[in-house]
């Protein structure tokens, strides 16, 4: 007998058990959750937050806001508008992924340091970032992160920091184009290529040298591929789960250019160790001048992973200085106050260029450093995924200063920029730029410009030198700052905080 035809809309028999077993299967899976949660709570007097936001059915309308205030240049002030609503520590749903958010230094603490190892940046966070920063220090976890530390830590040694000298060349390069007529400069836009010069030298060996030859098509072209790269990265962050909808061409010709530009390099740091292994090179004829890339290439030749750490490297090393440094000279601009005080400081130098120690004597100049990175912090948003249930010591009950459970896979977002902000740490002035609350202030783990824990930033002390020696060099050049733009400070946001219209002024040269 043949076979009864379906009728529209039927189903095989085969296939119905199957889904209904998918189904039951999941609603198990979730039911075993549900418990083991429940008793986890129960053990460690975890109670959940006392508020949840959700934004459109399953959380849909959580990414969307996101997604338009990024694109509206106003996303650090969004999560801070949540925090101000919902508490410093509140649950969100964003499709598949159950969210907290918390600006508690407690929390903080225990997911970057207490309990380091029950958190990862998490599949999605890494699976972003690999298109251009591959298998590198900011994109892996577990082993393979501690592999890259391991790699890259010795390099950032405290004789390599304290070297003056790798600044200056690249520092006078941008004095140099710097009007002498008081007419109006885009100090970010100098920032940015001074930090790419220093930071390509510094790994590569050899500068991309944009200050002095602005019309390098291949040094401008480098720029902007890592500049769009960047954009993409963030974007898709954010997407999270949905992160497959983002389609850029430009953003994928920017990665692959990108990488491009650095494995030349790369191959160099190849040959430089093959010829170390033949000796037909001996160590001491490169000592003169410190190579990330040779030293690097001593411990690996593998093409693609010196390539990663490179470029892992390069987005620390170039936009965090640059970002700070612009910023600076933005505030400081309309804050004459502020110039003036620190370069009453400066002037003891009597010109002479400052060492490490000069600058750390300068105690103003620190203060001026930390204000800029408490209220723009250069990394102002992140967070972490829990790799087992944990949990959290404050934010859960009615008053938030009960425990919260944290379950497997669930992310913790932690918002710098609005933590920094707190008034009941910094003050009711924290939304003010005062540099002399530093005088008193130890905010503890309130403050985490370079993050912290095991994963703190091992380039901080190389960029706040030369954030130090870049001020100290331009106030013994320039007596006064004005700004030449009216406009307030809009985010440039992407792995990293900018100034989206940039920080032009006008500086007036020393006289005679």
């Amino acid at each position: 007998m043949a076979p009864r035809p379906l009728l529209p809309g039927h189903l095989p028999s085969s296939a119905v058990l199957l889904i209904s077993a998918t189904v039951l299967a999941l609603l198990v899976w979730k039911g075993i959750q549900v418990i083991r949660g429940w008793q986890y709570s129960r053990k460690h007097g975890c109670k959940p937050p006392l508020n949840t936001m959700t934004h459109g059915p399953l959380g849909v309308g959580t990414i969307n806001k996101m997604m338009s205030a990024s694109k509206e240049h106003r996303f650090l002030e969004l999560i801070r508008g949540w925090h101000q609503t919902y508490g410093f520590t509140f649950g969100s749903r964003m499709l598949n992924r159950q969210a907290v958010f918390t600006i508690e230094p407690r929390n903080v603490q225990t997911i970057l340091a207490l309990k380091f190892k029950d958190f990862e940046l998490g599949y999605y966070r890494n699976k972003a970032m690999r298109p251009l920063l591959g298998y590198g220090i900011f994109s892996t976890d577990g082993s393979k992160w501690e592999h890259s530390r391991a790699l890259i830590r010795p390099n950032f040694n405290r004789s390599q920091v304290h070297d003056i000298n790798v600044y200056e060349a690249h520092v006078k390069a941008l004095i140099d184009k710097i009007p002498r007529d008081e007419s109006t400069v885009d100090m970010q836009d100098l920032f940015f290529r001074m930090t790419l010069d220093s930071a390509t030298e510094f790994l590569f060996g050899e500068s991309v040298n944009s200050l002095k030859d602005a019309t390098s098509a291949s040094s401008a072209s480098f720029a902007q591929d890592f500049n769009t790269a960047q954009t993409g990265l963030s974007q898709r962050s954010r997407l999270g789960p949905l992160m497959g909808l983002h389609r850029d061409t430009n953003f994928t010709k920017s990665v692959v250019n990108a990488r491009a530009y650095v494995d030349r390099f790369v191959q160099k740091g190849i040959e430089y160790r093959r010829a170390l292994d033949n000796g037909t090179v001996k160590f001491d004829e490169l000592d003169q001048q410190y190579v990330f890339l040779y030293e690097l290439s001593k411990q690996t030749v593998d093409k693609t992973e010196l390539t990663d750490q490179l470029l892992n490297i390069l987005l620390a090393g170039r936009d965090t200085t640059a970002s700070l440094l612009s910023i600076t000279f933005f505030v400081m601009a309309r804050r004459p106050d502020i110039w003036h005080k620190l370069r009453q400081e400066v002037l003891k130098l009597d010109g002479q260029k400052p060492s490490f120690q000069d600058l750390k004597s300068i105690s103003y100049l620190t203060y001026v450093l930390n204000e800029t990175l408490r209220l723009y912090p250069v990394v102002p948003f992140n967070g972490r995924m829990a790799n087992k249930d944990t949990h959290l010591p404050v934010g859960g009950g009615p008053e938030g200063k009960d425990p919260i459970h944290i379950s497997k896979g669930q992310e913790v977002m932690y918002s710098v920029y609005a933590m920094h902000r707190r008034k009941d740490i910094f003050g009711p002035d924290a939304d003010e730029y005062r540099p002399e609350r530093w005088e008193k202030l130890k905010p503890g783990w309130a403050y985490i410009p370079f993050n912290g824990g095991p994963r703190i930033c091992i380039g901080q002390q190389f960029a706040l030198t030369e954030a130090g020696y870049s001020i100290v060099r331009i106030m013994q050049e320039f007596e006064s700052l004005e700004s030449r733009d009216s406009r307030p400070f809009e985010e440039a946001l992407t792995l990293t905080l900018a100034s989206l219209h940039g920080a032009k002024v006008g500086l007036t040269p020393v006289r005679g």
